[in-house]
Order: structure tokens, then C-alpha cells, then sequence
């Protein structure tokens, strides 16, 4: 079962509608019927709320096998939750394209820093 379909099966349960989910996750109605219809990334933020609506804790809500978090430290909302495989490879192949262009500046900055190192040696010569 997806984090989508426990989210609304509890949501059901408790006899709540999308609008007092909303509400109690201080979202809109129709952010939060993304959410249930799996249309948005979740935020652990996010999940975090949710469980406690539910007063669960979040480790109920994603027991599944495929669930990644990426976690940003530059970022306030600092965690994606992916819980698809398509999800997670296409995510992992941003990431290695972030990597491999910061590389690629790395040793940009390091051949610069050498030639103003030279040019600062001939300048004092």
C-alpha cells in the first residue's frame, strides 16, 4: 500500500474530510488532495504533521521498501521522501549531474588559483 493510500484509508477511518486535513496541516484543500492522489513530493515536514494527526508515528505511515530521503543542509525544508522507484533513479541522476558539474567547477577553480599563483609569482620577479 503507498504513503497516498494510508494517508487517505486514515484520513477515512477517523472520519475526517480532505478539507479538516487540510485545515489541521495548515494547507489547502486542494494541496492537500495532491498529497492523497499522489501528485506532490512529500516533504518529511509534512509527514511528520500527518502522523501526528493521526498520533502515529511516522515510521507507520512509510513502511515500505522503496522510500529514500534526501536531506539538503542548505535548505529549510531540508528532506524529499521519494517512495517510487522511478522517483529515486530519476532523482539519483540529478544528483550525479549536481556532482559531476561540481567537479567540473573544482577543478576549474583549481587550474585558475594556479595561473593566479604563476601570475603573482612573475608580478613580484
Amino acid at each position: 500500500m503507498s504513503v497516498q493510500d494510508k494517508i487517505r484509508g486514515l484520513r477515512e477511518q477517523n472520519r475526517l474530510s480532505q478539507e479538516e486535513m487540510a485545515e489541521r496541516l495548515n494547507m489547502s484543500p486542494s494541496g492537500y488532495a495532491k498529497i492523497e492522489r499522489g501528485e506532490t513530493k512529500l516533504y518529511l515536514e509534512k509527514l511528520e504533521q500527518i502522523a501526528q494527526v493521526f498520533n502515529l508515528d511516522i515510521t507507520d505511515l512509510i513502511n515500505t521498501k522503496n522510500v529514500c530521503f534526501l536531506i539538503n543542509e542548505n535548505s529549510q525544508s531540508s528532506s524529499n521522501y521519494y517512495n517510487s522507484d522511478e522517483a529515486l533513479v530519476i532523482e539519483n541522476e540529478k544528483l550525479k549531474l549536481s556532482l559531476s558539474f561540481q567537479e567540473q567547477l573544482i577543478e576549474q577553480q583549481k587550474r585558475e588559483i594556479a595561473l593566479l599563483k604563476e601570475m603573482n609569482a612573475l608580478l613580484k620577479a
